[in-house]
């Protein structure tokens, strides 16, 4: 690939991710090789995309196998947080193995008996070499900084982590392992649909997100980290003011914001009926306050709006998060060309080596 671009990658998602399926547990079992007894205490860390993966993922896995998963910013937590005395398990997550504050945050545990893993697309990288063994998420290098494909792999191989941890620790079964195995197959084969469908919808509704000055996305349950992933791949491509929000945390305070020409966009997935009771009175609310409301839907039997973008439905909330940053990929991919901005163009070249983020200049087209 001479020039690829955003879409590029996203088109390789379907493929991909049945790619790393179809090579399951290989990656999970090197990542796990010399797992703690008793290894339930785990933590996440991340920043970007990876933070955002992480979140994604946090609740599956501690769902399947039984885990308590903290998530914290390497950073943050190098510098004010204390190490839990109980920790067995350390992810330090980062793509291209270079993020300096994940690797700074690795090395606090050194001399202390926990096992640290590297999820990482550059397993010879600085962080790969900082811990004991490394989750290879399977996509090489993405040479688009404005990640899709590896945002997802991350997401995926972090679950299947997690599921494979739940067969080391004794809480799933070989037959529950290959009955997820075979949902997350189904998913796989719906990305291409969602792809396709996400762009339709962009199509019908491009006038409205080409003159939108703000977004905020709104979500609940696993799929906050879908949101928080649009937050940040709108920020850096469609460069407007963007937040995702979960929905309890926008109902205090972050509401009082909305005004007529705000862009909202609310992410439904099934969860109990107090919360998708709230989530329907929040999105009514505001519909009488701005026209430009918006729905991502993955309920079975949702019924047709011409406002709400209806994705293949997922029965279990938990998994959703596999595929829910893709629609919001497509839309930052569609809406920068339909604002003439170009991504190839870069901004803020000489950031990384100015404020140290990465250990290395990045190469991106």
């Amino acid at each position: 690939m001479a020039n690829p671009t955003m879409l590029t990658y996203i088109h390789q998602e379907q493929a991909t991710m049945l790619k790393i399926l179809a090579a399951y547990p290989k990656a999970a079992n090197q990542a796990l090789q010399n797992l703690p007894e008793g290894a339930d205490s785990w933590l996440m860390l991340g920043i970007g995309s990876s933070y955002n993966a992480a979140l994604s993922a946090k609740y599956y896995m501690e769902k399947i196998a039984g885990l308590r998963i903290v998530l914290e910013q390497p950073y943050n937590y190098t510098h004010y947080e204390q190490i839990d005395p109980h920790l067995k398990v350390v992810l330090g997550i980062s793509q291209s193995g270079q993020s300096t504050s994940t690797i700074e945050a690795i090395n606090r545990f050194k001399d202390r008996p926990v096992l640290t893993i590297g999820v990482t697309s550059a397993p010879t990288k600085e962080l790969g070499q900082a811990t004991a063994n490394t989750l290879d998420i399977g996509i090489g290098h993405e040479r688009v900084g404005y990640v899709t494909l590896g945002f997802t792999a991350t997401v995926l191989n972090l679950m299947l982590l997690g599921l494979r941890a739940g067969v080391e620790r004794g809480v799933v079964t070989p037959a529950q392992e290959q009955a997820e195995l075979a949902e997350f197959t189904t998913m796989a084969n719906t990305i291409d649909t969602i792809v396709a469908a996400t762009t339709a919808f962009f199509q019908q509704h491009e006038a409205d997100f080409k003159a939108a000055y703000q977004f905020t996305g709104i979500a609940y349950g696993p799929s906050v980290g879908s949101i928080k992933e649009m937050e940040t791949k709108f920020s850096e491509t469609v460069r407007i003011p963007s937040d995702g929000q979960e929905l309890e945390a926008f109902m205090h305070g972050p509401y009082l914001e909305i005004n007529a020409e705000h862009r909202l966009i609310f992410v439904e997935t099934p969860a109990d009926a107090e919360t998708l009771s709230k989530a329907q009175a929040l999105r009514a609310y505001e519909s009488t306050y701005t026209k430009h409301v918006f729905g991502i839907s993955y309920l079975a039997n949702a019924q047709p709006a011409a406002n709400t973008l209806t994705l293949p439905a997922v029965a279990d909330e938990m998994k959703i998060p596999f595929v829910g940053g893709i629609p919001f990929q497509v839309l930052a991919w569609l809406s920068t060309k339909a604002r003439g901005i170009d991504l190839a163009h870069q901004i803020f070249t000489d950031f990384s080596a100015k404020v140290g983020s990465k250990t290395v200049l990045q190469q991106y087209v």
